[in-house]
């Protein structure tokens, strides 16, 4: 069993300020068409750094387990 950690969104908090984008190392995250951002989990580290600079506090790092 593998744990990781991954960025998710609430997206109905989530007012697509760009904060995130700017401080992710992986480019993981993006606001499409500028409504929510979005996480590709296949880039994600689950590093924090996206949800430290949430000004909405919207972004959290889960536990993602991979059977």
């Amino acid at each position: 069993m593998l744990h990781t950690k991954k960025a998710s969104v609430d997206t109905g908090g989530c007012v697509g300020c760009g904060c995130c984008i700017a401080v992710c190392p992986r480019n993981a995250v993006s606001v499409p068409a500028g409504v929510h951002a979005v996480v590709d989990w296949e880039k994600c580290v689950g590093c924090g750094l996206c949800a430290k600079e949430c000004p909405a506090s919207v972004i959290c790092i889960l536990q993602e387990t991979d059977l």
